[in-house]
């Protein structure tokens, strides 16, 4: 099993990660560096673990471009669509898991964990939106999708992934 990240999952990536996070830019920029860290990230990890057979469970993937860039930011859906289409058309995640919670749990427990990206620092309408967007893509994506009711305790939220996902090299750490 590998288990990776996005933005990042590669030295590339993780140089891209810092840019996406930290740095205000043009939101057609912020989404196509989005997608190149990706590319590289499909190259160089994803697609060689699924060719040697090995499960890959990454920590965000193209839906949450869909959702913060579409969603959150504004970026017409159709431009996303696009470059997904162009950086990985055939490939999609088996399994999605949206761990759903209120944005006031949220920044509760953000607010607790560190310090914030500029994602992280966005208001209340962006948050409404990035949600809405990836509930939207659940809806119409519900063969992959599993939305998860994360106002639990995180024990909780372990025991329903062990059920859904049951025995898979196990979570840990999930």
């Amino acid at each position: 099993m590998v288990t990776t990240r996005e933005p990042g999952g590669t030295a590339l990536g993780e140089t891209l990660r810092q840019l996406l996070l930290h740095e205000k830019m043009h939101l057609e920029t912020e989404a196509m560096l989005m997608f190149a860290a990706r590319r590289k990230h499909l190259a160089q990890v994803i697609e060689p673990a699924l060719a040697r057979g090995d499960w890959v469970i990454s920590d965000r993937f193209t839906d949450a471009t869909f959702a913060y860039q579409g969603g959150g930011r504004k970026l017409a859906l159709s431009k996303l669509a696009a470059l997904k289409q162009w950086v990985h058309p055939h490939l999609q995640p088996d399994l999605t898991l949206l761990f759903d919670v209120p944005l006031e749990v949220a920044r509760a427990r953000l607010d607790a964990s560190r310090n914030l990206d500029k994602f992280e620092r966005e208001q209340a309408d962006f948050f409404a939106a990035t949600r809405t967007e990836y509930l939207r893509r659940a809806s119409e994506f519900p063969q992959r999708f599993r939305v998860i009711d994360s106002t639990q305790s995180i024990a909780d939220v372990h025991r329903r992934l062990e059920s859904m996902v049951g025995g898979v090299g196990g979570i840990g750490g999930v």
